[in-house]
């Protein structure tokens, strides 16, 4: 018998420019210590009010879309944003802006055998691709 594979480790970083157009970088970590950083662009209206969880939601429906894509069913994303995780993994009340977006999220993210967080704020990796997709959405030039 084998055993199952470990899931793929995703570190994702995303930003988005207020006019909507986002990009999300997902760095996927392969078991033989190889990575390959994927470029995913997404539209998003940012709601001030919402601090910023309407663009975690797009981001990661984006970069879970992507994953699947390719054939991905086994993940663990690796994301800074503790209320995005708390989100999909506890129950509690969401503002109505985000009903549909946590509904499209949560409908991609039940396509993978395996979907895990684990929240890394201080991660390099988390950090790059943060600040790779915040320099070019700060262009306009995303989506």
């Amino acid at each position: 018998m084998h055993a199952p594979p470990s899931p793929t480790p995703v570190s994702v970083g995303f930003a988005v420019h207020p006019g909507g157009a986002g990009v999300a970088f997902a760095a996927l970590h392969e078991a033989d210590g190889g990575r390959s950083v994927v470029r995913i662009a997404f539209r998003c209206r940012p709601l001030v009010a919402l601090g910023g969880r309407d663009v975690a939601y797009a981001a990661l429906a984006a970069v879970a879309g992507a994953l699947l894509e390719c054939g991905r069913r086994d993940v663990v994303f690796r994301v800074a944003e503790a209320g995005l995780v708390t989100d999909l993994t506890q129950r509690r009340t969401l503002p109505a802006a985000l009903t549909v977006p946590y509904v499209e999220l949560r409908c991609r993210l039940n396509r993978f055998a395996t979907a895990r967080f684990d929240v890394r704020p201080g991660d390099p990796a988390v950090r790059e691709l943060t600040a790779r997709a915040r320099a070019e959405a700060s262009f306009d030039i995303a989506a």
